[in-house]
């Protein structure tokens, strides 16, 4: 076999790729007419909107009368009178219950603890416990709400028969627990599955460590299983969070009420914007929306990378060692 010949001292050298290509060899033309359809959608359903809502924001735009055909500029009286609405503060209080109890403790924890105690089983009971907790976050949101509102009904409902309180108006005298369980039950199944891919990526020596050791179950969770996984405990937060604190599906429920003791920040702007005709006001209201979800993903994003950098110094340390 004749060894392989090396190039020609003389020979011309290579033509530099043009600015116009690239990997797949499509050139500028053809890849922007591939990326444009999708930049087409995000613009019509993302950006249109997001910057009509900032308008609107600044009109006294209503619903019908004369506002709704000559708008009139306010400037920024709507985000004043958001600012000073007791209705808001309201509304904004409730959220924040509705958030810490159904996100940041009751999703986060009951997924947790359902993928730490499948994370060893197989067979059926595992696929059924994650069929029913999947088919729960599956579901349209009309039918849970549907399937809910006759497990909590005053008459006939299935809980008044299960525990013997025929009567117990749940709806009407604890909204915000119903609606926060209801949550809880519905959103578990993002939580389960990232816990499980999580703690299926701890190293089993880890545990066997642990468990030789008589460490208990809460020393190795501490100890061996929370410090792998505290990215994934972020951003899980993060995403639950952000849902949470968006979600209109209480309204199928409880409609905000009674008394507005359950009307979430969803369901405070669709009750000002379309229900009271405000389209202005409404969107001031969504605009401060944002702005709370902006200050919510910044301080998880702001604890994602202070523990990225404490990574980055235990593995220069480790070296410098």
């Amino acid at each position: 076999m004749a060894p392989p010949t090396s190039p020609r001292a003389d020979a011309p050298p290579a033509a530099a790729p043009s600015p116009g290509d690239d990997a797949a060899g499509l050139g500028r033309g053809r890849a922007a007419a591939f990326v444009a359809p999708a930049l087409v959608l995000v613009a019509v359903f993302l950006v249109f909107p997001a910057l009509w809502t900032l308008y609107l924001g600044t009109t006294d735009y209503r619903l019908t009368g004369i506002a709704a055909s000559e708008p009139r500029f306010v400037g920024a009286d709507n985000y004043r009178d958001v600012l000073g609405d007791g209705d808001f503060h309201r509304s904004l209080w409730l959220t924040l219950q509705f958030v810490l109890g159904s996100a940041v403790i009751g999703q986060t924890v009951l997924g947790f603890a359902i993928a730490w105690v499948m994370r060893d089983r197989s067979g059926p009971v595992r696929r059924l416990v994650e069929g029913l907790v999947l088919l729960a976050w599956i579901l349209p949101s009309s039918v849970i709400a549907f399937l809910w509102i006759a497990l909590l009904d005053r008459d006939g409902g299935t809980l008044n028969a299960v525990l013997g309180t025929p009567g117990t108006a749940w709806l009407l005298d604890h909204p915000m627990a119903c609606i926060v369980v209801f949550n809880v039950w519905r959103g578990t199944a993002f939580s389960m599955m990232l816990y499980g891919a999580a703690i299926g990526n701890v190293p089993p020596s880890h545990l066997e460590t642990a468990r030789l050791a008589g460490a208990s179950t809460w020393q190795t969770l501490r100890d061996a299983v929370l410090p792998r996984i505290r990215g994934h405990v972020l951003t899980s937060l993060l995403l639950v969070s952000l849902w949470t604190f968006n979600d209109f599906t209480p309204f199928l429920i409880t409609a905000g009420g009674p008394d507005g003791r359950s009307e979430i920040m969803s369901v405070y702007v669709y009750r000002t914007a379309l229900g009271d005709g405000r389209l202005g006001f409404g969107a001031a209201i969504s605009l401060v929306m944002i702005l709370v979800n902006l200050v919510i993903a910044l301080l998880y994003l702001r604890a994602l990378r202070d523990r990225a950098r404490k990574g980055e110094a235990r593995s220069a340390a480790g070296a410098a060692a």
